[in-house]
């Protein structure tokens, strides 16, 4: 009987197979190597990753960075715009004061001749760059808190017929009547004090007068003398404080000159002033108080501007004994804090300010010695006879300086004849310092008396670089002891807008 092929090759391998459970053996063996290898090939990323993290060298391109902190790129600051605002100091006694700036005198210092040399204390360090503030179109920090001149805990942010309108937030726009005459002239104005009469003296720019105010969210209306002698007809006026005090005066009467001249009914020769308006029945005055505080010099030779005793804690009876009478008070102060000066608490010396180490007193910093002053000032509306002050108290903050490529002492000058940006704004340390005092002691008074208002235009003229008189303050070739005039300004000029917003806060 022949064989199927079949079943002899059957044969044939379950001779060699021996038994079928030796096939199902076979089975099992190949199944468990396919699942060995099936779960080792998925294991090599994993493998992949922890070498490439665990070694700087050899991963691949695609696989996960190691788990570091990511890298810092660092630009330079030369290619950043000034910050807006920097830390500010949390001990201001242990602060390095800078030299004084120019003196805002009474009257410019001039000579025939080159002025001989003063001796000067050893200059203390100058404080970091870091200080020196960017500030835009908006006041320092610390006034956002303080009350817009309404009196009582009002915030900062003045309202303009139920629209929100804040004054001192904005920009300088260049006026497009470009024809339209400017408030008053050099020869228009007769009260304009010499150093600051910068076209009698050769200024050749006028676009700096064409610049005006435009507040966030509102208008600011151009200065109506006519409307001011409305509001403050059969009433009185008194500035209080140094020559920018004057200067803002100054700025006054010129603006209302248009419409009426003043005489000048002064009763004596020095620098208090006043001036009256007949038609109107109102009264302009101003006195002299640097400090606002009680104050005598020292020693005349001993730097530039003298020594300084300035009592913190009585206000100067120049102003305060005078003020009862007055419907309007304009309080201002700043530079004369940074003069060599020893301070006196209770008659005795207390402290001092740039003074050499030989008086052995304390170094107070130019933020207590300010604040301490403005306190005495305010305190001193409360003792008036008759149960206080009665009018309405202004506090015009901070006039800042535009000193470029050197300081007052060093070469400094200001010879821009356009506004800067508001990014390019410098608000210096000193200046920063004093702000911050004012600022403070304003809220502190507005929140125990009534009629308290802030008069605040720092930030605006932070960016009116181009409005004082340089070289323009004197004579072309006439020698004078500080050539270049970055403190005070022009008239007219820039400081006008303070009088459109004193106009503006009046009229509420």
């Amino acid at each position: 009987m022949k064989s199927h092929p079949l079943s002899s090759f059957s044969l044939r391998q379950i001779g060699h197979l021996k038994t079928f459970p030796n096939l199902l053996s076979l089975s099992a063996f190949l199944l468990s190597l396919l699942a060995i290898f099936h779960l080792s090939y998925r294991h090599v990323p994993l493998l992949l990753n922890y070498n490439c993290s665990s070694s700087s060298s050899s991963c691949p391109i695609n696989s996960p960075p190691p788990s570091s902190p990511l890298p810092t790129t660092t630009t330079s600051s030369s290619s950043l715009p000034p910050p807006i605002s920097s830390p500010l100091p949390t001990s201001y006694s242990s602060l390095p004061t800078p030299p004084p700036p120019p003196i805002s005198s009474p009257l410019p210092t001039t000579s025939s001749s080159p002025p001989a040399s003063l001796p000067l204390p050893p200059p203390p360090p100058h404080p970091p760059s870091a200080n020196t503030t960017t500030i835009p179109a908006a006041a320092a920090a610390d006034s956002k808190n303080s009350s817009n001149g309404n009196g009582g805990n009002d915030d900062s942010k003045p309202r303009e017929e139920g629209q929100e309108c804040d004054l001192l937030k904005g920009e300088w726009i260049l006026d497009p009547y470009e024809a339209a005459p400017y408030y008053y002239t050099s020869t228009s104005c007769t009260v304009i004090q010499e150093h600051q009469n910068c076209f009698k003296h050769g200024r050749p720019d006028t676009e700096f007068l064409r610049w005006r105010w435009k507040p966030a969210g509102c208008e600011l209306p151009r200065f109506d003398p006519a409307r001011f002698f409305e509001l403050v007809r059969g009433k009185s006026m008194a500035f209080v404080g140094d020559s920018i005090a004057r200067n803002h005066m100054q700025s006054l009467i010129c603006l209302l000159s248009k419409v009426a001249l003043p005489e000048d009914v002064s009763i004596t020769r020095d620098e208090n002033k006043r001036y009256f308006y007949s038609a109107y029945n109102f009264t302009i005055s101003i006195f002299w108080s640097p400090f606002l505080v009680k104050y005598r010099m020292a020693d005349e030779k001993w730097a530039v501007g003298g020594l300084w005793h300035v009592s913190l804690d009585e206000a100067d009876d120049n102003w305060a004994a005078r003020i009862a009478a007055f419907d309007y008070l304009i309080i201002s102060s700043g530079t004369w804090f940074t003069r060599p000066s020893i301070y006196y608490r209770n008659g005795q010396p207390i402290a001092c300010n740039y003074c050499v180490a030989s008086l052995n007193l304390t170094s107070l910093s130019i933020y207590n010695a300010h604040r301490a002053a403005f306190r005495s000032a305010f305190k001193a509306l409360d003792k008036v006879p008759g149960g206080g002050f009665a009018g309405t108290t202004f506090l015009r903050t901070v006039s800042p300086s535009h000193f470029e490529n050197g300081r007052w002492d060093e070469g400094g000058s200001c010879g821009r004849t356009r506004p800067v940006r508001a990014w390019e704004a410098r608000f210096e340390w000193v200046e920063q310092e004093m702000y911050k005092a004012q600022a403070k002691e304003f809220e502190r008074a507005a929140r125990s008396r009534a009629g308290m208002k802030l008069l605040d235009a720092t930030a605006a003229m932070l960016m009116r670089a181009d409005g004082h008189p340089d070289v323009y303050g004197h004579p072309a070739g006439e020698r004078v002891q500080f050539p270049h005039d970055c403190v005070h300004w022009c008239l007219p000029g820039p400081v006008d807008m303070w009088n459109e917003l004193l106009l503006k806060m009046l009229s509420r």
